[in-house]
């Protein structure tokens, strides 16, 4: 059985930026909780798109063509194929959804 999960607690589990921490799965989508603060590097998913919803703070979704820029309640699908590059002046903390959302280089996880 599924248990509920506390968003807000889950957050202030994660402690390195950039970093992802799974909550749930829901119809082969996995849901995450992120922190941010910088920005990763340019990268896309050619297999999925990218959701993020910001729950606390400001992020912006750099695309070669605009920036996207999200606020508290705010979402976002980034779509499959595109590049993207996040960036958050102070830290931000959000939500993602995708298939197998990574949080390692080739997720665009700028290396430590």
């Amino acid at each position: 059985m599924a248990e509920k999960v506390n968003i807000h607690e889950a957050l202030a589990s994660v402690t390195e930026h950039w970093s992802q921490k799974i909550i749930g799965e829901a119809n082969g989508q996995l849901i995450k909780v992120a922190k941010g603060v910088g920005e990763t590097n340019w990268h896309k998913h050619d297999d999925q798109d990218e959701l993020f919803i910001l729950y606390k703070g400001h992020l912006t979704i750099q695309l070669r063509d605009r920036d996207v820029e999200l606020y508290e309640g705010d979402l976002f699908v980034v779509p499959r194929g595109v590049e993207h590059c996040p960036r958050a002046e102070n830290e931000a903390e959000f939500l993602i959804a995708g298939l197998n959302v990574t949080s390692n280089a080739a997720g665009g996880k700028p290396n430590a």
